[in-house]
């Protein structure tokens, strides 16, 4: 029975041990991936959320005072929108043919589409907030086991470098998770308030549409 359990002891430690240097890597990686979306975020400041000012009383009766279809297009058009936002405004009125029931239809259809787009872009920083730490987990107990059997020995510099590396593994973790999860924080809340300006001229839109029509 004990020759079983040195064998299974045996065969855990050297899986625990082969696992040490992917983890090193997958971190490594999400630390890269984490500055990236830093940098990814400061430019999509400044591409796209620095641009957008438009004020949404202004732009309500905007809509609101507009005539026909190539009244609201132009009004859309100038107005400081995202792109994304212009582009699904316009195609809501781009079919004048349609009935008010089926532009709602679509209507919904496009607020979908948005809201999955920017649900993916969270979504990756939600999982490396979520994966980085239990990484770092890892990173920190694989180590441990050289470093208690180098304890037990005397070998003081196995079990430093054991502990210098449980260490690192558990800061490189953390920062992934901690800026990951700023980013999604800061991105949730743009995106958000990008959504409800959608659906609140979407809804505009729609208002002004079934107005035309029974008139």
């Amino acid at each position: 029975m004990e020759v079983n359990m040195n064998i299974f002891s045996r065969a855990m430690r050297t899986i625990a041990g082969g696992m040490q240097y992917p983890v090193i890597i997958l971190l490594i990686l999400l630390i890269a991936v984490s500055l990236f979306m830093i940098g990814w975020i400061i430019s999509e400041y400044f591409t796209e959320r620095k641009h957008l000012k438009v004020e949404m009383p202004k732009m309500v009766d905007a809509i609101n005072c507009t005539g026909n279809t190539a009244e609201i297009v132009d009004c859309i058009s100038e107005c400081e929108l995202l792109k994304r936002q212009k582009a699904a405004l316009i195609e809501l009125t781009a079919h004048p043919s349609i009935t008010p029931l089926m532009r709602e239809s679509l209507a919904v259809r496009l607020v979908q589409q948005e809201q999955s787009f920017y649900d993916r872009r969270v979504k990756i920083t939600d999982i490396i907030a979520k994966i980085a730490p239990m990484l770092g987990l890892l990173g920190t107990l694989i180590p441990l086991g050289p470093g208690i059997i180098a304890l037990g020995q005397g070998d003081t510099i196995t079990l430093s470098s054991s502990l210098l590396t449980a260490f690192d593994t558990t800061i490189l973790g953390l920062i992934s998770a901690a800026v990951a999860m700023v980013i999604s924080t800061i991105r949730g809340r743009w995106y958000d308030n990008y959504m409800s300006i959608l659906e609140t001229l979407m809804e505009c839109i729609l208002e002004v549409e079934k107005r035309d029509v029974k008139a």
